[in-house]
């Protein structure tokens, strides 16, 4: 179980479990500065015209190239 939790999908990406981490983690950030940056964006939408857009479309061609041969839940 903590083998299939923790290690497998770092390994089946090429990774350690803390390259995997980090990885995730910096992603994830991405995400919830470019998630508020959108909030922002609804109140005042002369601010941050294409944060959102532009989050998601950096962090597409980063992650898109990566294959994986299993489910992510």
């Amino acid at each position: 179980m903590f083998t299939r939790l923790f290690l497998e999908h770092p390994r089946v990406v090429n990774e350690t479990y803390t390259e995997h981490m980090g990885a995730a983690f910096g992603v994830g950030g991405r995400m919830f500065f470019a998630s508020l940056k959108c909030f922002v964006h609804g109140l005042i939408p002369g601010l941050y015209k294409t944060a959102g857009s532009d989050a998601i479309c950096e962090l597409h061609r980063q992650v898109a190239p990566r294959k994986y041969d299993q489910p992510t839940f």
